[in-house]
């Protein structure tokens, strides 16, 4: 990268990471309070997301897709991009729906596309739910999120019991069958690696598009979006007590240092240049000018 390019990037970074001056400031604008927590709602006492981060997804866990095939963890999971686990259940009178529309509503904000930088993956814990209700909950929220070339993206996953244990033991997503027959589980979404390991969990039932864009990122380790992105991901960190990412002026500050170095730098080495070509020019006029012997 050229001298000029990297003094506008880092520019452009600090300017949009150092606005605020708080030590942490919510990403993407106030600070909202988080969606009601496990040990709000009697219905989930008991059930809760353990923090599991980094931890590894079994892909060799076999599941029936919306298509009928049986497929591993593996075989859904991108290799080159990272994906947006949802666990819950297709017959799910409330909880479910909302997490999937409110990550729906999420997504429809990040400029990047299922099926190109990122996938997404619908996980039912009931094994007694098939391919014939997946295919018509995929088709629904295909439609919903209005980009229809991100069908091959989207994968819904059902199967049996211990597959699905398999998979919400290892991200930290506990459930537990009521005796009405429904479910009760927390609400939150799991960020993956293209390895398939948890590389962030955001909770509540609303995701902010900025929230959603800087945790791909995050999961892509960088391998997704711009030098600006990866600079602005370097200033904030995720805090699940804010329910998003903040801001770290510390790195802010380091930023601002580095910037300040950059432009000195520039000007210093414009300088040096501008007086190495005046030399330069002023040499053959003094030997023009010098009596011939």
């Amino acid at each position: 990268m050229s001298l000029r390019r990297a003094i506008l990037a880092l520019t452009a970074a600090a300017l949009a990471c150092a606005a605020p001056s708080q030590a942490q400031v919510r990403l993407g604008g106030t600070y909202e309070e988080p969606a009601p927590t496990v040990d709000a709602l009697p219905e989930l006492e008991g059930v809760n997301i353990i923090d599991k981060l980094d931890s590894q997804v079994p892909l060799d866990a076999t599941f029936r897709d919306e298509s009928g095939r049986t497929v591993s963890f593996r075989d859904v999971l991108p290799k080159d991009r990272p994906a947006i686990l949802q666990i819950g259940y297709l017959r799910c009178p409330m909880l479910c729906s909302l997490v999937m529309n409110a990550l729906v509503r999420g997504i429809q904000g990040v400029d990047w596309t299922v099926g190109g930088q990122y996938d997404i993956i619908s996980l039912s814990v009931n094994p007694s739910e098939g391919p014939e209700l997946s295919d018509a909950k995929k088709a629904g929220y295909v439609a919903e999120y209005g980009r229809p070339q991100s069908a091959p993206g989207w994968h819904f996953l059902t199967g049996d019991e211990a597959q699905i244990r398999r998979v919400t033991e290892a991200v930290g997503f506990e459930y537990r069958l009521q005796e009405n027959g429904e479910y009760s589980h927390a609400a939150a979404v799991f960020v993956l690696t293209p390895e398939g390991r948890l590389s962030r969990v955001l909770y509540g039932v609303k995701y902010q598009p900025t929230d959603l864009r800087m945790a791909l990122l995050e999961a892509s380790q960088g391998k997704i979006g711009t030098t600006l992105d990866r600079i602005i991901l370097w200033c904030h960190i995720y805090d699940a007590s804010a329910g998003g990412y903040v801001l770290l002026a510390m790195r802010v500050m380091q930023l601002g240092g580095a910037l300040t170095l950059a432009v000195l730098g520039g000007g210093l080495g414009w300088f040096w240049w501008r007086e190495s070509s005046a030399r330069a020019l002023a040499a053959p006029a003094r030997v023009a000018q010098e009596p011939a012997r």
